[in-house]
């Protein structure tokens, strides 16, 4: 919402300084909440698809329909090369949707496919964003990467992440008859 334009929306619109400057406090407060340490993954806005937000308009609005958009491929192109910076400055991990989503590998194309209405995620643009994020974590965060059951390939009770301290026990480790002894 923040990458509207600022004439067709300007209830959103949030100026591009004013939005990194906000991301460097966004940053800045979860580390001074969690300390220094805390691992941090920044992730750009999605591209936006210029026919999906029209015909969007159109069913939503019909006769009263701009045709005009309100948020566009490059004004989304600016803000996510605002978090790439933002980024880059503080030390950060970047999952840069708005490049990754545009070059998917051919079993994903139409990227377009991604967005519901040209703006928001649909089904196989949130199951794209979770396989891109955890690629970044793989590669940028290992200590934080969850490694499948050797024995299944799966991720259930038998996955481990050298990096997370287990807080609780899994489902299948609690018994149904007396669950409190689970967590004593």
């Amino acid at each position: 919402n923040d990458a509207s334009d600022s004439d067709s929306n300007k209830r959103q619109h949030v100026p591009l300084a004013d939005y990194k400057s906000n991301i460097i406090k966004i940053v800045s407060l979860v580390k001074n909440s969690f300390g220094n340490d805390v691992k941090i993954v920044l992730i750009t806005p999605p591209p936006v698809c210029h026919e999906g937000r029209l015909k969007f308009q159109k069913e939503r609005y019909k006769e009263k329909a701009t045709g005009k958009l309100e948020r566009t491929l490059e004004l989304s192109g600016a803000y996510a090369s605002a978090v790439n910076n933002v980024a880059t400055e503080l030390g950060l991990s970047l999952l840069d949707l708005w490049k990754e989503m545009q070059a998917a590998p051919p079993e994903y194309q139409p990227w377009q496919n991604f967005l519901s209405d040209g703006l928001h995620l649909s089904p196989s643009g949130n199951k794209f964003v979770g396989e891109a994020l955890l690629r970044v974590i793989d590669k940028c965060l290992p200590e934080l990467s969850v490694k499948p059951c050797r024995e299944t390939g799966n991720i259930n009770s038998g996955s481990t992440c050298a990096g997370i301290d287990r807080m609780a026990p899994w489902h299948d480790e609690i018994n149904s008859e007396e669950p409190e002894k689970a967590f004593s």
